[in-house]
């Protein structure tokens, strides 16, 4: 019983409702029991509990150290887990979701790296046009780009991931660089259909200043890769995420527009259905893709 702390024991001998009750429990004497209870209530000056033969109750002292004390065992308790799952080995069958384009482009090949370091995971990802609920479909870890649309959910973020407005030098040199958000009306932007978002109404801001801007083109679609495609070829204004096309700024197959002027984020975050008791697996996933993404982002720079 000496190495059962205080609070523990408190919590203990409140349950069981005896002290006779509690020395059963713990495997000690009553007499002990009653000099645990007597030297623990010396220690804090005040009465814990008022007991004759028959009753016993809790003081106010008492409900409070009691209330607290429970808070307190309980941090303990996820500590002492978080730490037991840092030595845990991850194993197992790991269910990931992601959308197509940064599935493929990004997830994919950063699986491939991560079951060679962690043999005793088997992964199936699942890569879909539109997030899935991960509790029904009983996926362990969902990728997920942009603002989270539930507060709810439970997300880590891995990356950064700044939005950007971009075009072939082909087509600026036709159309001619846009000096403020509103030349975009009057320009040929290639819009991307996603999610639920507003359809071809681009936010931008610099400083304190907020312009939202419907803009038009004879080009459109569902899938990312596509919108790119067209954007390489010199058919008008894109908005994509910098992990997209970051090497065709640095290669000159696409040049900035306007550059001086902000987007909504679309940062890059892990969810995942509870944040107690997540799996070696799970946690060993999540720190294994912040530092890929980390080291890749500094990769990508911030100039092109």
């Amino acid at each position: 019983m000496n190495e059962l702390s205080d609070l523990a024991f408190f919590s203990v001998l409140v349950k069981q409702g005896s002290l006779a009750a509690v020395a059963r429990e713990l495997g000690v004497t009553p007499p002990a029991v009653t000099k645990r209870l007597a030297n623990l209530e010396q220690r804090l000056g005040v009465r814990l509990l008022n007991r004759t033969t028959r009753t016993m109750s809790v003081t106010h002292e008492g409900e409070i150290y009691l209330a607290e004390g429970a808070r307190i065992l309980s941090e303990i308790e996820e500590l002492e887990r978080t730490v037991s799952r840092s030595r845990a080995v991850p194993k197992g069958l790991l269910r990931i979701n992601a959308s197509f384009g940064f599935g493929r482009k990004h997830i994919v090949p950063a699986v491939s790296d991560f079951i060679a370091k962690y043999p005793e995971i088997e992964v199936q990802l699942q890569l879909s046009d539109r997030p899935v609920n991960l509790i029904d479909q009983a996926y362990d870890v969902g990728i997920r780009i942009g603002e989270m649309p539930d507060a709810r959910i439970i997300a880590r973020k891995i990356a950064s991931n700044r939005r950007l407005l971009c075009a072939a030098p082909a087509y600026i040199k036709r159309h001619g660089q846009p000096s403020v958000p509103r030349d975009l009306q009057k320009q040929q932007c290639i819009v991307l259909r996603e999610n639920d978002a507003a359809y071809g109404s681009w936010h931008l801001h610099r400083g304190k200043r907020q312009e939202s801007i419907k803009v038009r083109g004879a080009l459109s679609s569902n899938d990312g890769e596509a919108t790119l495609a067209w954007a390489l070829a010199g058919h008008g204004i894109l908005m994509r995420s910098q992990w997209d096309v970051a090497a065709y700024l640095r290669s000159g197959r696409l040049v900035e527009v306007l550059a001086d002027w902000s987007l909504p984020p679309s940062d890059i975050y892990a969810v995942y259905p509870e944040r107690l008791n997540l799996s070696a697996k799970v946690t060993a996933f999540v720190d294994f893709m912040s530092a890929r993404f980390a080291s890749h982002l500094s990769e990508l720079g911030d100039s092109w």
